[in-house]
């Protein structure tokens, strides 16, 4: 499946986003599809209706594969190899798999803000909405920075 087969569609995912949902949402509407569409359902037994794409849930098209969070998939399936993006998913990967492979300085900091997001959005559209301009932000400096 390549990024044109996939634009205009539905991505769905499991409701109650957190980290790796709200970074695959981000580098889905701005590097996948941006023309995406959001929807968010129960975790487990959610059978996709035409158009739509599952990401970092059960059965799903795009999700963690063996020490892969969702976020690092998409990136390694759509060949996106802008060097901006992989401190990120770094970060992400950290937050999300708990296992401190990557070690980044920032990944405390950023699992932080994304918590408080969490904590003060209870529906997932405000969720996604908060964290888009972290990621940009995180996009822009990781892009002058280069590391």
């Amino acid at each position: 499946m390549d990024r044109d087969s996939v634009q205009g569609r539905t991505w769905v995912t499991r409701k109650g986003i957190h980290v790796d949902r709200m970074a695959s949402g981000w580098l889905i509407g701005r590097f996948i599809d941006p023309a995406a569409r959001f929807k968010y359902v129960a975790s487990k037994g959610y059978r996709p209706e035409a158009n739509e794409l599952r990401f970092d849930m059960f059965e799903a098209e795009f999700t963690h594969s063996v020490d892969s969070c969702t976020f690092e998939v998409l990136l390694e399936h759509f060949r996106l190899d802008d060097p901006a993006l992989r401190p990120i998913a770094e970060i992400v990967h950290d937050i999300d798999l708990k296992d401190a492979k990557f070690d980044r300085e920032e990944t405390a900091g950023i699992d932080r803000l994304i918590a408080g997001i969490a904590m003060a959005h209870k529906e997932d559209e405000e969720r996604l909405a908060n964290a888009l301009p972290i990621f940009d932000g995180l996009y822009e400096y990781f892009r002058r920075k280069r590391g």
